[in-house]
């Protein structure tokens, strides 16, 4: 019953139906997973956006959301006054020794990747890691994960500018290049500020499902999912706003996923010969309008999985693709897993 009163608390609040969404979205809340403690590091010096999109998405409570959301605390390895630059200054309010218990911590940012972070950080990153909690950086505090120990055979990434200092630091690490965040299991890195909002969005989906995530962004102004796929675009990015010729084109679009769309009729809603549209269209999103396309059909696709019960085949014909197999093999390249495994992580508790 509880589940069902906070599907009814979602759609009052007023989150964004997907096309395909039904009744059984149900069966994320009631199979969700609780959260629990998040500890967000603190230190001198801190990077102040960073530490305040994690704070924004975790520590700000949400009880209009029906869900047990997190119980965040501040921690810090080190003693004494812990500022920012604007004259910010930040007071832990739980003992360091919190984050032994956080079943997630966040680490936003680092001061300086030349320098090694306090050794009972360190300490405390590969315990948690060893136990399985979850721990996401942002930014630069990719190289305290790295320094910790905890990439070393793993995948991750940071800001496009630290990409030569990370590669040598830690030669273990896989390092990606050019994405928004990497989602490792129970490590997540993400790239350069606002990719962390990205991953932290991306998180509360994993712990959530669409409907919260979408809501949560919604409340923030903020585009409700990019992929971590997507390019970090250091010549060319995101256009958050593209001209309103190109971003008709772009609804006109959304709203007939389901069917096949050539680049042309993209550029006929524009009222643009080809060529024109196409360098207009990767202006403002750094990408092909079939790659786009591609995105926002498996961006559906994983909405599906999560909010109905709907099968590989309805999902694929709900997405414009013309079998299971070609779907299955979109699905795979962009999201990175199947849809099998990907709908196991909502399902399986």
């Amino acid at each position: 019953m509880a589940a069902v009163e906070s599907q009814a608390q979602l759609n009052a609040a007023g989150t964004p139906a997907e096309s395909g969404e039904n009744d059984d979205i149900w069966y994320v809340f009631a199979n969700m997973r609780k959260p629990g403690l998040l500890a967000l590091v603190a230190y001198d010096g801190l990077r102040v956006f960073e530490y305040a999109i994690a704070v924004e998405v975790f520590a700000l409570q949400r009880p209009g959301l029906g869900v047990p959301w997190y119980r965040t605390v501040v921690v810090s390895p080190e003693r004494g006054r812990l500022g920012g630059i604007g004259g910010v200054a930040v007071k832990p309010d739980a003992p360091f020794a919190t984050i032994a218990e956080a079943d997630t911590i966040v680490v936003p940012g680092w001061r300086d990747v030349a320098e090694r972070p306090p050794p009972r950080l360190l300490d405390a990153i590969a315990a948690a890691s060893r136990r399985k909690a979850r721990v996401l950086s942002i930014c630069s505090g990719a190289f305290v994960l790295g320094h910790a120990g905890v990439l070393d055979g793993r995948r991750a990434t940071t800001h496009w500018l630290y990409a030569g200092d990370f590669a040598r630091a830690f030669p273990a690490a896989r390092f990606a290049p050019d994405v928004l965040y990497v989602d490792e299991g129970h490590i997540i890195t993400s790239a350069g500020s606002a990719a962390g909002l990205d991953a932290c969005l991306h998180l509360v989906r994993r712990d959530f499902g669409v409907g919260v995530a979408n809501t949560v962004a919604r409340r923030m102004v903020t585009p409700p999912h990019r992929d971590g796929g997507q390019a970090q675009y250091v010549e060319a990015p995101v256009c958050a706003r593209p001209d309103r010729s190109i971003g008709v084109a772009m609804d006109w679009a959304r709203a007939r996923l389901d069917r096949p769309i050539a680049v042309g009729e993209l550029a006929a809603r524009s009222a643009m010969s080809g060529r024109t549209f196409l360098r207009r269209f990767v202006d403002a999103t750094g990408m092909a309008p079939n790659a786009w396309l591609q995105r926002q059909r498996i961006a559906r696709a994983r909405a599906l999985i999560e909010t109905s019960a709907a099968t590989t085949a309805e999902i694929a014909a709900q997405c414009g693709y013309e079998s299971p197999e070609t779907f299955r093999a979109a699905f795979r390249r962009i999201a990175g897993v199947s849809p099998a495994a990907y709908r196991s992580r909502f399902t399986a508790r």
